[in-house]
């Protein structure tokens, strides 16, 4: 089976949290994955900003599908970690994911979480790295 952007947009709407919140992988490959999903209200938190939870999902996400470019498709996370640099507000969340090292078994990988505002400006709110594993 070949790893590809078609197959990662397969198996994440195969995952019903990341349609609930409408996530969407828009890279994938050569160590790599990015993972949107839009701001929305019901995304918020009590001071209107995109909740932390929220954003640890798409870090965690991200890294994992960046982890399978280099591990393969049967993978999860090991665990993983997260700075809160700013609050998330504006239109769309953006995370980029990248494998910095990996062996047979495990990959290491970084992820930047970014949002887009309504003026195009693009703000890093996040950094996040973590261990994903291969499960064979």
């Amino acid at each position: 089976m070949e790893l590809n952007l078609e197959l990662a947009q397969q198996v994440l709407a195969a995952q019903p949290f990341s349609v609930l919140v409408g996530a969407r992988v828009t890279a994938f490959g050569d160590g790599g994955a990015t993972l949107e999903l839009d701001i929305r209200d019901e995304l918020r938190q009590q001071n209107g900003f995109l909740h932390g939870g929220v954003l640890a999902y798409a870090a965690d996400n991200a890294i994992t599908f960046a982890g399978g470019t280099a591990l393969g498709a049967d993978v999860l996370t090991g665990g993983f970690t997260i700075s809160y640099l700013r609050p998330a507000k504006g239109l769309v969340l953006r995370a980029e994911a990248r494998v910095a090292h990996s062996s047979r078994r495990q990959a290491t990988c970084t992820c930047e979480l970014t949002t887009l505002d309504e003026s195009g400006t693009i703000t890093l709110c996040a950094i996040a790295q973590g261990t994903v594993i291969a499960r064979r």
